[in-house]
């Protein structure tokens, strides 16, 4: 698949599988195999203070991770459910317009070192972080363990 194919793939999974993703307004905004930017505006995420809600940030943050892992598994023809198991959010500064979550692959010796453990063992964990900016700005980090878990044959 070529890039905008996966990003429209993983819109409408996300859309149809994960709904708050509707009511957040998220878009994928990029993705090139190994990184991912996701946008959110403000509107829906806002708060009683006019900035963006600590839980919608830390859910778009959470969920660059596992959109990448998505994406990236799909492209390895891995049919894998993915789940976030541990997640920290620093929340750096107030945001008050729309922002984005970024978020990228660990070295290719990790990534691999996960998929033959995913194949091996049938679930496999994995640690990411993710950053998110708001004006060019960085406003938040996220630290997120990931874990996928090979799907079993339907009978």
């Amino acid at each position: 698949m070529k890039n905008n194919e996966l990003i429209e793939e993983a819109e409408e999974y996300l859309f149809t599988h994960i709904p708050i993703t509707v009511h957040l307004g998220v878009r994928v905004l990029s993705y090139d195999g190994r990184s991912i930017e996701i946008h959110a505006p403000l509107d829906p995420n806002i708060n009683h203070r006019e900035t963006a809600f600590g839980g919608s940030l830390s859910a778009v943050a959470i969920l660059s991770g596992w959109a990448l892992i998505h994406l990236a598994l799909l492209e390895e023809d891995v049919d894998a459910r993915l789940v976030i198991q541990k997640s920290s959010m620093d929340f750096i500064k107030a945001v008050e317009g729309a922002f984005m979550a970024e978020c990228s692959l660990p070295g290719e010796e990790e990534w691999q070192r996960f998929l033959t453990m995913l194949n091996r063992k049938s679930v496999a964990r994995l640690n990411l972080k993710s950053t998110v900016t708001c004006n060019g700005e960085m406003v938040c980090t996220h630290d997120g363990t990931y874990v996928a878990m090979i799907k079993e044959p339907e009978r």
